[in-house]
């Protein structure tokens, strides 16, 4: 519990800044400590490196933190499971979306959890409060995009890959019905 307590205090600092995309501006913390929530409370994890490194999964993309000052707080496991979620800012984005299919099958399972509910809070996001600038095709885009890397995932957490399939359809449901 401690080890989940530091990392969530860390993350609310270092994050303190940053806003999701959607039509409030909603503080980015809330998207980390719902990733947390899912593994807990849907997935039945009560592994504290995991929920830590679900709680610090973007430090390292988004706000800088190094992977070695991450292992000086955190440890070497939260430190490895965040550097196998982290995406190499440096590249396209088109290639960060394709390595994040290609890499998903060879993650470790903490690290599939981590990308599961991280999947998870994003669909549900994408479905309740999207990203102001996303056009529904966009937001259509990212359900299917995010099957695939999840397919990779597959084996990990029935429940938590069940959950997945249940936000995506109630996703394509939705976006069918404003078709309509």
């Amino acid at each position: 519990m401690y080890l989940l307590l530091r990392a969530l205090e860390f993350a609310a600092d270092r994050h303190r800044n940053q806003r999701r995309k959607d039509k409030v501006a909603s503080p980015y913390i809330n998207h980390l400590i719902m990733v947390a929530d899912l593994l807990a409370n849907n997935g039945g994890i009560d592994d504290p490196i995991v929920l830590a490194a679900a709680v610090l999964h973007d430090v390292v993309e988004d706000v800088g933190i190094t992977f070695d000052d991450l292992e000086a707080r955190f440890g070497r496991e939260v430190r490895g499971i965040v550097a196998e979620v982290t995406d190499d800012k440096t590249l396209p984005k088109s290639l960060r979306k394709q390595r994040q299919v290609e890499h998903a099958p060879h993650l470790s399972v903490r690290a599939k959890l981590v990308k599961l509910a991280d999947k998870i809070a994003n669909v549900r996001d994408v479905i309740e409060r999207p990203p102001v600038l996303w056009p529904r095709e966009r937001r259509e885009g990212y359900l299917s995009w995010s099957a695939t890397v999840v397919a990779g995932c597959r084996g990990t957490n029935e429940a938590l890959e069940r959950l997945f399939d249940e936000e995506v359809a109630r996703g394509r449901a939705a976006f069918a019905a404003r078709k309509s």
